[in-house]
């Protein structure tokens, strides 16, 4: 790169794009229109940025892993439209394991937060500051995961579950429920996150009718999801959560009760 140039001639920049100063943004990076990348942010090869994104400054998107079985193989950090990445945030891109690292659409990743290799974060998904997500964690839409907390690598956390600030996550957390203490539990169901999110009253209590069976009737988790079956209706809320119970590879949290 010309060290007199902000921007490498081969990066594909959008159209509305402002961009800070001491900004440096190598080739191999797409970024799309209305895009607002504040001073002092460096943007690596292989970064895919949406529209409509703002970057603050500090922030550095398509870092290489910090993984020893990376090999400098061609992979990429996607960034979704309308997402926010504040200060000093850091999201690696991927490794020959995935391929990729994503950040989903409308999501606020806040400052000095660091996603690492081959993390897949859903859509309007909040990650408040300092989280440090290892490799290969997921995230699924809209969870919201407090400030500070600590992910262990390929840990799975839920559609709209609430995060318990500070929190050491290394289970498995089950959609639509809140996670909280030491070490980390389901302490209840993100009522207030579902409410927020239109969900009907029906299906919020089909919700807190699986958890009370799951973690509120002493069965173990195998004869818990047999007494979900065979009495709880099958619908798309249901077998959302039981896909996610019985596909957990690093096991669920317990209850705090």
């Amino acid at each position: 790169m010309n060290i007199i140039n902000q921007v490498h001639p081969d990066a594909r920049i959008g159209n509305n794009v402002s961009i800070g100063a001491f900004t440096c943004i190598y080739d191999n990076v797409e970024i799309g229109d209305n895009c607002e990348i504040g001073n002092n942010v460096t943007i690596f090869p292989g970064a895919r940025i949406g529209e409509g994104v703002k970057i603050f400054p500090g922030a550095v998107i398509a870092g290489i892993p910090q993984d020893l079985k990376f090999h400098g193989e061609d992979t990429v950090a996607i960034i979704g439209n309308g997402t926010t990445i504040r200060e000093c945030a850091t999201v690696n891109r991927g490794t020959a394991s995935r391929g990729y690292t994503r950040v989903g659409e409308n999501c606020l990743i806040m400052a000095y937060t660091h996603i690492a290799h081959d993390c897949v974060i859903g859509n309007r998904v909040i990650i408040s500051n300092a989280t440090q997500l290892a490799g290969e964690v997921v995230v699924d839409d809209c969870a919201v995961i407090g400030g500070g907390s600590l992910v262990h690598q390929f840990c799975h956390l839920g559609k709209h579950i609430m995060l318990q600030g500070g929190a050491l996550v290394n289970k498995d957390i089950p959609p639509f429920v809140k996670a909280a203490r030491e070490p980390i539990s389901f302490v209840g169901l993100n009522t207030v996150g579902m409410h927020r999110h239109g969900f009907s009253q029906e299906r919020i209590q089909t919700i807190s009718e699986i958890y009370r069976i799951l973690y509120m009737s002493d069965l173990n988790v195998t004869n818990a999801v047999r007494q979900i079956r065979e009495l709880i209706p099958e619908s798309p809320t249901r077998d959302e959560i039981l896909y996610f119970v019985e596909n957990s590879q690093r096991g669920i949290i317990r209850s705090a009760f």
